[in-house]
């Protein structure tokens, strides 16, 4: 197999990853007594209709029948307080004692409004008490607090919301707000109430209808999905895509996350694990308003709660890997990196050297243009070895015109004799494609990389509005394989990589073949171009600018190879081999001597049974 075969072979498999990570990945199999997942459709849990009932107003009389011993603080009046850092801006409300709307002071939607993360619309939760009388939703009673609107600077601040339920006996629940960041500290007390508490653990129900921040929204669909951790430390989400999901787990889990394409809504255990957890992700095409509905359905260990362990937290904020990881064990892994094999690349590699350069580089675009730079000096030692090896390719060039004209158009003779001539004079038809090989996973890791690199979102370059999306230079009514719209980024990545393709062709000599390497060079990029055609712009900016990089350092690097003095030497590695003073071939040049020898002996005797069929008419 030649070079320009393998080089072939690998843009066909970047071109099947490619079309892996468009298409949604089916679900992974787990354990029936651990995990099953589905895709049926689903209706409005009976726990999310519980909820807008509860919202009813009740009388006395409702409330002593509905509440029970809770039935003294189950009436009331709501007031709201909004505590917030220079991050986060949060409202809290009596009624339930719980969070009511978070929003993202330093980021926008799409379309340039305020970020609200999660409001009385959209989400909703349920914090369900076992008690002798019945299960009590502690997110219906009313609580008291000293807390006042406030805006932190300097220092952390506690909220204390308590629900006196009979002299000795209240419900507290504890938020502590960080002079900066996206964690609130969350402790839940039952004080006196273990005469009225029942058998069983807490239930915290959350459903959230997630609103659109991006301004894709089937793409949205597709990144949407609840991730979590298991008490052993194993990542797993729902699959990603546009259909329903749903996974009943058995084991334990030390968190869980709302991911939206780059923001998180994320529920950490301090103290422990949470026993039981089913998780749901609900589509409906028809609603273009709502991106997906999560639903998390988790229990605390009401045991721990009653001991004083009930500590917890919540994180709203962006889905940044560099803030992620201080959070909870594995929490960065919300960011998506890649596969295994690519996920170094990126955690210890492109994202430190991202958002090192940033700190000096304002521009996300020049700040790209630097990355490629940076990347391809990194590169320069493959990128030589790699030029080098197509010089001997071009200085043997007559020597394999000629065996063509000799052996005609039979292929297998032509490889033959090819394989020989590259035997005497020393040289290695793959010698090319590993420094080529070599690069790959770099661009794999970008590829994976770029869509989920909340750096580049909404910071424009050119005419670029958000490097985190594709630029629509061009808009129309939808087209099969092409969308509605078309990248110029894309478009100039695939003019770049026609271009390389068109200088590659140019130095590099035809390989006999059953098809012709050189022409499908030039139909690769009208494919990908296709694919690419709404991936970040971001990366097809990379992609085009490292192209560009790659024709002028190879053309620089052309200037340092004397193509006279790569003849002489192959011309001396053919006396020597000639003469047996040459060392032993090793390696794949063994390999290849034995392939060459058994393919020799095959075709000898193949003429032999010619010749004697002939004989015998």
């Amino acid at each position: 197999m030649d070079r320009n075969q393998l080089i072939g072979i690998l843009l066909i498999l970047a071109m099947l990853v490619g079309y892996q990570l468009l298409v949604p990945k089916p679900a992974p199999e787990k354990e029936p007594a651990q995990q099953t997942q589905t895709t049926k459709p689903r209706t409005a849990s009976g726990a999310a209709a519980a909820i807008d009932k509860a919202t009813q107003p009740l009388d006395s009389a409702a409330a002593q029948a509905k509440f029970g011993d809770f039935a003294t603080v189950a009436t009331g009046e709501a007031r709201d307080i909004v505590i917030e850092n220079k991050d986060i801006k949060v409202t809290f409300t009596t009624q339930g004692g719980r969070v009511k709307e978070v929003l993202l002071k330093n980021y926008k939607t799409y379309d340039r409004k305020p970020l609200v993360l999660i409001d009385e619309q959209s989400s909703q939760t349920l914090l369900e008490l076992p008690t002798n009388r019945g299960k009590v939703d502690l997110h219906k009673l009313y609580y008291q607090t000293n807390a006042q609107n406030a805006s932190l600077s300097g220092q952390p601040q506690q909220i204390v919301f308590r629900a006196e339920v009979a002299p000795g006996e209240s419900v507290e629940q504890v938020y502590t707000i960080p002079a900066e960041g996206y964690v609130l500290d969350y402790d839940l007390k039952l004080n006196g109430l273990n005469n009225t508490l029942a058998n069983g653990d807490i239930r915290f129900f959350w459903e959230d209808k997630m609103k659109q921040y991006e301004n894709d929204l089937l793409n949205n669909r597709r990144a949407a999905t609840i991730n979590y951790l298991t008490a052993d430390e194993n990542f797993e989400n729902l699959t990603e895509g546009e259909s329903n999901q749903e996974t009943t787990l058995e084991e334990p889990i030390q968190w869980f996350t709302i991911k939206h394409k780059y923001f998180l809504s994320g529920f950490i255990a301090k103290n422990g694990p949470l026993p039981k957890a089913d998780f749901k992700t609900l589509v409906n095409p028809a609603d273009t308003n709502v991106v997906k509905t999560a639903v998390a359905d988790v229990t605390l260990p009401i045991a721990d709660v009653k001991a004083g362990k009930g500590q917890y937290k919540f994180y709203y904020g962006p889905n940044d890997f560099q803030l992620l990881g201080d959070v909870a064990p594995e929490f960065d892994r919300n960011v998506y990196l890649g596969y295994s094999i690519l996920k170094p690349i990126n955690k210890y590699f492109f994202v430190p050297v991202f958002n090192f350069l940033g700190k000096f580089i304002a521009n996300n675009g020049l700040l790209i243009i630097v990355l490629v730079v940076f990347v391809k000096l990194l590169l320069t030692p493959l990128t030589y070895k790699s030029y080098v090896s197509m010089a001997k390719m071009r200085v043997l060039a007559p020597e394999i015109n000629e065996i063509k004209e000799r052996v005609g158009d039979d292929m297998a003779k032509q490889q033959s004799e090819q394989m020989k001539l590259y035997q005497e004079v020393g040289v290695s038809p793959l010698s090319g494609c590993v420094p080529v090989l070599a690069t790959m996973p770099i661009l794999f890791a970008l590829f994976m990389l770029f869509p989920n690199l909340i750096e580049l979102r909404q910071k424009s370059f050119l005419w670029a509005n958000d490097l985190s999306t594709y630029d629509a230079f061009i808009t129309f009514p939808t087209i099969p394989f092409v969308g509605s719209h078309l990248s110029l980024f894309t478009v100039l990545m695939t003019a770049s990589s026609i271009a390389y393709a068109y200088y590659n062709n140019q130095t590099t000599p035809t390989q006999p073949g059953p098809v012709n390497m050189k022409a499908l060079s030039y139909v690769f990029p009208l494919m990908f171009m296709f694919v690419l055609n709404s991936y970040p712009a971001g990366l097809t900016f990379y992609y085009f600018v490292s192209n560009v990089v790659t024709i002028a350092q190879q053309q620089l690097i052309r200037r340092f190879v004397d193509e006279d003095k790569i003849k002489a030497v192959l011309d001396e590695n053919r006396k020597k081999n000639a003469s047996g003073q040459g060392k032993k071939p090793g390696g794949f040049q063994a390999l290849l001597q034995r392939q060459l020898a058994a393919a020799e002996d095959a075709r000898k005797q193949a003429e032999e049974a010619q010749r004697r069929a002939k004989q015998k008419k």
